[in-house]
């Protein structure tokens, strides 16, 4: 059966409610380039005054706070984790490339995971496994 075979009625719920995700999904789309470039700004001040991209202390106190929100907000916490520390880890290449970088080199514009989005699930897994001191940013 395709959506051309249901009935009208369901197919209008079904448009209407994927219309919501996809407004909930740009939605996420900007807060995220939003978020990173806050974080940009905190790679560009770390790197300036000589600091580590990584804050572990921070990142166990995110962490935390978002397994508390994903709760309240009756999502799973587990997943919210993998979540945040896929961003995380992010977070961390775009903080050692601009400590890389020259300092009056420009600064980046658009922010672009190199990760493949279905290798999220690995690279949150082994972000929350290491004991890396890079291993954590100001998520």
């Amino acid at each position: 059966m395709t959506t051309r075979d249901i009935d009208e009625n369901v197919r209008a719920e079904l448009n209407r409610l994927r219309e919501s995700i996809d407004n909930i999904d740009a939605a996420v789309v900007h807060m995220l380039a939003e978020r990173f470039k806050c974080t940009q700004q905190v790679g560009h001040l770390k790197a300036q005054h000589h600091l580590p991209p990584a804050d572990p202390d921070r990142e166990s106190r995110q962490i935390e706070r978002l397994r508390q929100l994903a709760e309240s907000a009756k999502l799973d916490p587990a997943f919210a984790e993998k979540l945040l520390n896929f961003i995380i880890a992010e977070v961390i290449r775009h903080h050692e490339t601009i400590a890389a970088s020259p300092a009056d080199s420009p600064q980046t514009d658009r922010i672009a995971p190199k990760t493949a989005p279905n290798a999220a699930a690995s690279t949150a897994t082994n972000t929350a496994a290491s004991t890396d001191p890079k291993a954590s940013p100001d998520a």
